[in-house]
Formats: structure tokens, C-alpha cells, sequence
């Protein structure tokens, strides 16, 4: 499943894990949890960017 790449401060579409990906697109092994809605973190680096790597479950009622 490839994502397009979020840039930090950008509004999470979806809950879950995002791993941080590098100018050309190589993982990091870093990862931030965000909220859907949430503005995603500053990147350690710049030019590094968002990828979601895992979605949030949410149990159905």
C-alpha cells in the first residue's frame, strides 16, 4: 500500500500510525500516532515527510 506523502503540519486524514519517510520516499523507522484531524508533528529533518503505515481499528459498537 503506497500513500501519497503528507508534509508535516498538514491535517491527518486518518487516524493511525504514520511513518516518516524521506525526501525521495526511503523509511526512517520512525513513526508518530496521530488523530484524524490532527495537524501531523514537525519532521527531525527537513524535507522529510508522512506516510500512513497503519491504520487505527475502531470497534464497531
Amino acid at each position: 500500500m503506497m500513500s501519497k506523502t503528507l508534509k508535516p503540519g498538514q491535517k491527518a486524514p486518518e487516524s493511525g500510525q504514520y511513518g516518516i519517510v524521506g525526501p525521495r520516499g526511503g523509511k526512517t523507522g520512525r513513526e508518530a500516532t496521530v488523530t484524524k484531524g490532527e495537524p501531523l508533528p514537525p519532521t527531525p529533518k527537513p524535507g522529510q515527510g508522512y506516510v500512513l503505515t497503519d491504520r487505527t481499528k475502531h470497534k464497531d459498537r
